[in-house]
């Protein structure tokens, strides 16, 4: 009994602290300003308790992210068209796109602040990798595109936090705006043949 009651006290734990760092990042001006400190006060929990459930501060922004992708992930990989395997390859494209895009918009703040957390390159965090991944594995689906790994990179980059909390921010892009630019951008990718090289004579 004591065992599960404490599993039970662990989950209620985790669980308190990752509402708390939602709502925390959701209301800050600038990500960098909120600490372990902040976050255990306001789940009522230890500082202890945050580093043991964690490890550091870069791990709470992992965890907060990957519980509020989950719902994405889960739609990508097995569900229904537009984000399901089922959809035509450049429909499933824009349609990922979209909805990361959608993502990073509704949590602006948690996104820029895990993008800055120190945590080495935006390019090696385990959610890049798998976007990375699915889309790479969707362009290949593309009659007559060949470079599927650069064009995958080449258009998360214009999802990227930084550039997302930008628009948003500082140049007020209205939603509705930002997804029509990036779908059409992605359209205007995905039509495009493949380059031609330079020759030898050029």
């Amino acid at each position: 009994m004591p065992e599960r009651k404490s599993r039970k006290d662990a989950v209620r734990n985790r669980e308190a602290v990752l509402a708390a760092a939602d709502a925390l990042f959701a209301r800050c001006e600038r990500p960098e300003d909120v600490t372990m400190a902040d976050v255990a006060a306001a789940a009522g929990v230890g500082k202890g308790t945050l580093f043991r459930a964690f490890g550091d501060r870069a791990g709470l922004l992992r965890a907060l992210y990957e519980a509020r992708l989950e719902p994405i992930r889960e739609a990508a990989e097995a569900g229904p068209p537009p984000l399901g395997p089922g959809t035509p390859p450049r429909q499933r494209v824009s349609a990922l796109l979209d909805a990361i895009l959608c993502f990073k918009l509704d949590n602006r703040r948690l996104a820029l602040a895990l993008e800055e957390s120190g945590n080495g390159s935006p390019y090696q965090a385990e959610h890049y990798e798998w976007w990375h991944s699915l889309l790479r594995a969707v362009l290949e689906q593309v009659p007559g595109l060949t470079d599927s790994g650069f064009t995958a990179h080449a258009l998360l980059a214009a999802t990227r936090a930084d550039l997302v909390e930008h628009l948003a921010g500082q140049e007020r892009v209205p939603r509705e705006t930002a997804r029509a630019q990036l779908a059409n951008f992605a359209t205007r990718i995905l039509a495009a043949g493949p380059a031609r090289g330079l020759s030898a004579e050029d």
